[in-house]
C-alpha cells in the first residue's frame, strides 16, 4: 500500500510538471499514513481517598473460667443443670467434708484453751506472778491458734464451690461420688452477656484507632446483621514482626447470638482527604522514571511525574501535574514529545477512590 501511494504521487507531481504547473503538490488527507495519532485521554483530578481494610477477629467471652475445687474430696452433691445461668455466689457443688470439720472443731478447741490460759495469766500480771516474756508468749499462742481456726473455716468453705460471677454453665464433667482435686474440672462458666472481640490492624491505622470509637462487625453466621460495638482498649505495643496492634473492642450480647470462638470481621476506614489521581494506564514507565503524555491544544508533552501510592485503577501523582491537564490513557506508544495528536476524551466516573494499607 505505502508502495502504491509513493507512485501516485510521483505520477501527480509528473503531471503537474508537463503541465507547467508550479504549485507544490497537496499534503495527504486526513486518515493518512502522516496523519496526527488518535489518543484517548482523562483529566487529573482531585478526589478524596479512604483507606479500607478488614480485620479479622475472634470472639471471646466477657469474663470466662473452667470452675475446679480448691481442695481434694469426694462429690456430695451438683447443684446445676448444664447451660443454666447462675449468679455470683450460687452453690454450683458441694465436697465431702466430715474431716475438715473435725480439724476445724479440735482448732477451735485449742484457741479455747489458749485463750483461758492467757486470760488467766493477765490477771495476775498486777501481782507480778507473772513475767511479761511468758505472757507475750501466751498471747502469740493464742494468736497461732486463731489463725489454725481460720484456716480450717477456709478449707472447709472451700468444700462448696461457688460461682464467683453471673454466667451461663458449660458441660457438666463431674457426678456425685466423684473424686476430684484441684485440677479437675468441674464444668466452665462463661459471662457472655457483653462479648469481647480481638483483632489487630496495621501501624498505619493508629491515628485512626482510639479508645471508645464505634466499630461494626460481621460473622458469616449472619450474614444479614451488623454487630455495633465501641473500642475498649489499644495494646500499648505493636507487632514487630507484622507491624500491627492489637484491639479490643466489647459487643453488647444481650440475644446470646454471638459465641466465643466466633469468627467476626471489622471493616474500618481512613479518610486521607484529597489526592490528585490519574488512570494507571496513562504511566510510561522509563528505567526508574515515570512519565505521562500531557495534552495541550492538540500537542503532546511528555512530562516527568513523582508517583504516590497506587490505587485499584488508579495512582496518586504527588508531583508534576495540575488537575484538570489531560493526559493520554491509551495510544502512549503511538505519541511523540511535541507530537500533534488527535484525542478523545475518557469519560471516568472515579467518585470516592479507596485504597488498603
Amino acid at each position: 500500500m505505502a508502495f502504491r501511494i509513493r507512485t501516485a504521487c510521483v505520477t501527480i507531481a509528473a503531471a503537474l510538471a508537463v503541465a507547467g504547473c508550479s504549485e507544490e503538490a497537496p499534503r495527504e488527507s486526513r486518515g493518512g499514513w502522516n496523519s496526527a495519532p488518535m489518543v484517548v485521554t482523562a483529566p487529573a483530578e482531585f478526589k478524596p481517598l479512604v483507606d479500607e481494610i478488614e480485620a479479622l477477629g475472634t470472639a471471646i467471652a466477657n469474663e470466662s473460667i473452667s470452675v475446679q475445687p480448691r481442695v481434694a474430696s469426694l462429690v456430695t452433691g451438683v447443684y446445676f443443670e448444664e447451660g443454666d445461668v447462675v449468679n455470683e455466689g450460687d452453690l454450683l457443688l458441694e465436697l465431702e467434708s466430715s474431716e475438715i470439720e473435725a480439724g476445724l472443731a479440735l482448732a477451735e478447741a485449742a484457741l479455747g484453751e489458749s485463750r483461758s490460759l492467757y486470760n488467766r495469766s493477765k490477771s495476775l500480771e498486777s501481782t507480778q506472778a507473772i513475767s511479761a516474756a511468758d505472757l507475750e508468749q501466751l498471747l502469740a499462742r493464742v494468736k497461732v491458734d486463731e489463725a489454725q481456726v481460720q484456716a480450717a473455716a477456709a478449707r472447709l468453705a472451700n468444700t462448696q464451690v461457688r460461682a464467683p460471677f453471673t454466667g451461663r454453665v458449660g458441660l457438666r464433667r463431674v457426678s456425685p461420688g466423684s473424686y476430684v482435686d484441684s485440677a479437675t474440672v468441674i464444668t466452665t462458666l462463661d459471662d457472655v452477656s457483653r462479648i469481647k472481640l480481638d483483632f489487630t490492624v496495621p501501624e498505619t491505622f493508629l491515628t485512626v484507632i482510639r479508645e471508645g470509637m464505634s466499630i461494626a462487625a460481621q460473622s458469616v453466621v449472619y450474614p444479614e446483621q451488623e454487630f455495633v460495638g465501641v473500642v475498649a482498649s489499644v495494646d500499648t505495643r505493636l507487632d514487630p514482626v507484622s507491624r500491627a496492634v492489637q484491639v479490643r473492642a466489647v459487643l453488647p450480647n444481650d440475644d446470646g447470638l454471638l459465641k466465643p470462638g466466633m469468627f467476626m470481621t471489622v471493616d474500618l476506614k481512613r479518610d486521607r482527604g484529597d489526592v490528585l489521581v490519574v488512570p494507571e494506564q496513562s504511566i510510561v514507565p522509563e528505567g526508574n522514571d515515570q512519565f505521562v503524555y500531557v495534552i495541550s491544544d492538540g500537542v503532546a508533552e511528555k512530562r516527568s511525574v513523582l508517583l504516590g501510592r497506587r490505587i485499584p485503577g488508579f495512582v496518586v501523582i504527588e508531583e508534576g501535574l495540575s488537575a484538570g491537564e489531560a493526559v493520554v490513557t491509551e495510544g502512549t506508544g503511538k505519541v511523540q514529545d511535541g507530537g500533534s495528536v488527535e484525542t478523545h476524551e475518557q469519560h471516568t466516573s472515579l467518585g470516592r477512590v479507596g485504597g488498603e494499607s
